[in-house]
């Protein structure tokens, strides 16, 4: 029976997932694509770790370079992670004319049009499934399921470790920092967790799925980036009471030619589907032309829901080599050489909830309107609390659609009265996605 030889880069807990499922499920994989799929070399910087899968030591190295050079290896699986280090790994497999399958969204979002390319010269195959959203199999349906559609917009919760903290805020009211601490214990966040809480992780995989919803490369630095650190559990119970719930969202919009891409927390309305999400699971709402409304909804992380999107690409690449030798895999997905028009984000229009901490006194609020007033922005409701008359006290806004810029200048103004206390909270609302 004809095979496919494999190299993998990295057994860590990605690594030794796709070890276990191809173990597992080896006669599965063969009745379904007609051939076997063999694990030839596995490399990594430690190989007497144990780990929760028994594999033959003779396939075990420490040098990475035996693997890419291993004339029988078709596909080298890239689980390394980081950036530097994995693209050189990747460069030389697809220049050794060797399929590339990676889970990495850092090395995609930064340097993945220099991968595209170079598979595209070599008529290779990448295949990055993984590297959004976890066993969702999201990156295909964007590749092959929408082809013939226009996508409009890419809504999406696709950072379990901002969802889970969000969520336990939501239903504990308890601060940010004691939630993330409860995280890290529970192994949803690390000890580092920079790259989720500040919405890092989330924009490497809106840059990788709007390049493929929209067919232009968008460069990482363009996508406006905010985290959930500055999120109060006091704001929280302000959009509950609204109506609202407080999410982390990636968003991709088009409109008249221009690309909105974005990650920053925002309101949602309570009975939005993406409001229902919970925990550490992921969920993105994608809008098309033709198909329309779609919700694609899972576990975005995790061993083995990782580990079954990678081994998904490795399948799909060794079909075709299986079926027919003569071809070169999958093509790589067609971007356009010219870059995304990219909207700068002051010129981006949205609702707003602004939390202000002001002096309760006659003629705050006349000011804090009129400021808005100035700046072309009207007010839909206010709420004010409490009455502690010469200490701050919350003044809680929800307006009308704005444009960013104005509310910037907006912001800038109303933090430099003197009855202000603090600096004014401002989280954008985005609308019911049904």
């Amino acid at each position: 029976m004809k095979s496919i030889q494999i190299g993998i880069l990295g057994f860590g807990t990605v690594g030794s997932g796709v070890v276990k499922l191809i173990q597992e499920n080896s006669a599965l994989l063969q009745q379904r694509l007609g051939g076997k799929i063999v694990i030839r070399r596995i490399a990594d910087s430690d190989v007497h770790r144990r780990r929760n899968v028994e594999v033959d030591p003779t396939l075990l190295t420490t040098d990475a370079t035996a693997v890419l050079e291993d004339p029988a290896i078709d596909i080298i699986v890239e689980l390394i992670g980081g950036c530097d280090v994995a693209l050189r790994f990747c460069r030389d497999a697809l220049n050794r004319n060797k399929h590339l399958v990676t889970a990495n969204k850092a090395l995609l979002a930064t340097h993945g049009l220099e991968l595209y390319r170079t598979a595209a010269t070599h008529r290779v195959s990448i295949g990055f499934e993984a590297s959004v959203c976890g066993g969702i199999p999201l990156i295909r349906a964007m590749k092959e399921g929408l082809v013939a559609d226009r996508v409009r917009s890419i809504i999406g919760i696709v950072n379990g470790t901002c969802n889970y903290i969000l969520t336990t805020m939501t239903d504990s009211k308890r601060p940010f920092a004691e939630v993330l601490a409860e995280a890290q214990a529970h192994g949803y966040a690390e000890a580092n967790p920079s790259f989720d809480v500040d919405g890092i992780d989330s924009a490497h995989k809106l840059q990788i799925l709007a390049t493929l919803a929209f067919g232009a490369y968008v460069p990482f630095d363009r996508i406006h980036v905010e985290g959930i650190r500055q999120i109060d559990a006091s704001d929280i119970e302000y959009a509950r009471e609204l109506g609202y719930r407080i999410k982390l969202l990636a968003i991709a919009k088009q409109l008249n030619g221009e690309l909105e891409a974005r990650v920053h927390p925002a309101l949602i309305p309570e009975d939005d589907l993406l409001a229902s999400v919970g925990g550490v699971h992921n969920a993105v709402y994608v809008v098309g032309d033709a198909v329309g409304s779609l919700m694609f909804y899972g576990r975005g992380a995790g061993q083995m829901p990782t580990a079954s999107a990678v081994v998904s690409d490795i399948a799909e690449i060794a079909r075709g080599l299986l079926h027919d030798p003569t071809a070169r895999g999958v093509p790589p997905p067609p971007i356009s050489d010219a870059e995304a028009a990219v909207k700068e984000m002051a010129a981006v229009r949205s609702c707003y909830y602004l939390r202000i901490m002001a002096v309760d006194k006659p003629g705050v609020l006349s000011r804090v309107t009129g400021i808005l007033g100035s700046n072309n922005i009207s007010i839909v409701s206010v709420i004010q609390k409490g009455r502690q008359e010469q200490s701050a006290v919350p003044i809680v806004m929800m307006t009308h659609e704005a444009v960013e810029g104005d509310m910037q200048r907006s912001l800038l103004a109303i933090d430099q009265l003197d009855v202000v206390s603090g600096q004014t909270v401002c989280l954008r609302v985005e609308g019911a996605t049904d």
